[in-house]
């Protein structure tokens, strides 16, 4: 059954003008939704050419070791990065605050990661700056870290179906 546009009907305490707008409006704002929403679509592909490699540098934390996070943040990270030019698609850090639970100690003390395209020109970058990038560990930290490159296969939101 359907109601003219111009008037409202009310059968008990339901007005079925009002609640049909409203549902309209409900479904075009969940269609709007769905179709301006991305978090479901494939960010990273394996298909060549297209490979996205992440480069870890983990700091394991312990006994006596030191780390200035404000350094390794506002120096050290941006001079990497510098050195990495245009094959670096962003970097980000973690810091550790806790392990598995939160009585649990982090692992590491800081993880520096690097997104980069090429794995070979990163290689030949940090090895024409090795010097610089070494030599300025003694400015935040005492800790010998673990590198670790790997190629990312895909990332996918985990609202994704």
């Amino acid at each position: 059954m359907e109601f003219p546009k111009s008037s409202s009907h009310t059968i008990g305490d339901i007005n079925y003008t009002k609640m049909t707008t409203r549902i309209k409006f409900s479904l075009l704002l969940a269609v709007i939704g769905l179709v301006s929403c991305k978090t479901s679509q494939l960010i990273h592909s394996s298909s060549p050419g297209k490979e996205l490699f992440k480069v870890a540098v983990l700091y394991p934390a312990g006994e006596g070791k030191t780390f200035d996070m404000d350094y390794y943040e506002n120096k050290h990270m941006p001079m990497v990065a510098g050195f990495l030019g245009k094959n670096l698609k962003f970097y980000e850090i973690d810091k550790g605050i806790s392990g598995r639970t939160p009585n649990d100690k982090a692992p590491f003390v800081a993880i520096g990661y690097f997104y980069i395209n090429d794995v070979a020109e990163y290689n030949k970058a940090i090895a024409q700056n090795r010097d610089a990038v070494i030599s300025d560990f003694k400015n935040y930290t005492n800790i010998q870290p673990v590198v670790q490159i790997s190629e990312i296969k895909q990332v996918r939101s985990l609202n994704a179906k």
